[in-house]
């Protein structure tokens, strides 16, 4: 009968003894995105301190090194022309126009080639007297009656004169052909079409708003109350004749 081994024997071999597989290198965009985060918290950590430095004005103050600047190359103011002026404006008067305008060609689609432009002018009309056309005998002083009797020319108008800051484009519509035509070259006619447009219907209706007779009400008024303080007690204003 075979004896049992003694658990106290030696054995001839030792035992395996499980091993941990080595651990993998972590992949290398892993380390270039925390070298990146560590960088950027550092970034703002210095942005932080310097502006919390400005703001109690510790550092000194720096401005922007892509802002916007305007140079101004502008020439120098030429004197074309002076002249006296012996006018005497009366009144004026301010208006407004809405200029429709409306350019297309015939047998052609409007969305193609059309240009519709909706134009706000304002502008002032003066009424004025010219003194600098009064003739000798306009003037008959009475000097003993204390009377002075004026004959004037009739007040004329002048061509309405567009305020650029109140006038405006409301809408413009143009066609296919026609934006891309404007897209290679400009035509700076059109747009003073439209100016001289809204002048031409501004000065019209100045004739028709009463305007003229305002202006010799005006008129007379300011020479009875100046001749008056000069001791005139009687003085007469007439006007000529268109």
């Amino acid at each position: 009968m075979a004896q049992k081994p003694d658990v106290d024997d030696p054995t001839r071999e030792y035992p395996e003894v499980p091993t941990e597989p080595p651990a993998a290198d972590p992949p290398r965009s892993s380390v270039i995105a925390r070298v990146l985060i560590f960088f950027g918290i550092v970034f703002a950590v210095i942005v932080a301190a310097c502006l919390g430095l400005r703001a109690v004005d510790v550092l000194p103050s720096f401005s922007n090194p892509f802002a916007e600047s305007t140079t101004d190359r502008s020439q120098p103011v030429l004197l074309q022309s002076m002249r006296d002026l012996s006018r005497y404006v009366a009144a004026d008067g301010t208006f407004q126009v809405i200029v429709d305008l409306e350019e297309n060609r015939d047998n052609i689609p409007d969305f193609l080639i059309n240009r519709r432009i909706l134009f706000v002018g304002s502008g002032t009309v003066e009424e004025y007297v010219d003194f600098g056309t009064l003739s000798t005998d306009a003037l008959q002083v009475d000097n003993e009656k204390k009377s002075i009797t004026i004959t004037l020319p009739p007040p004329q108008q002048g061509t309405a004169a567009l305020d650029m800051e109140k006038s405006y484009v409301v809408e413009e519509k143009r066609g296919l052909l026609t934006s891309i035509g404007d897209a290679f070259r400009s035509d700076p006619d059109k747009q003073q079409r439209v100016y001289q447009l809204a002048q031409q219907r501004i000065t019209e209706a100045a004739r028709a708003s009463g305007l003229d007779q305002r202006a010799r009400e005006n008129t007379q008024r300011m020479l009875e109350s100046l001749f008056t303080r000069l001791g005139y007690t009687s003085v007469s204003v007439t006007f000529g004749q268109p």
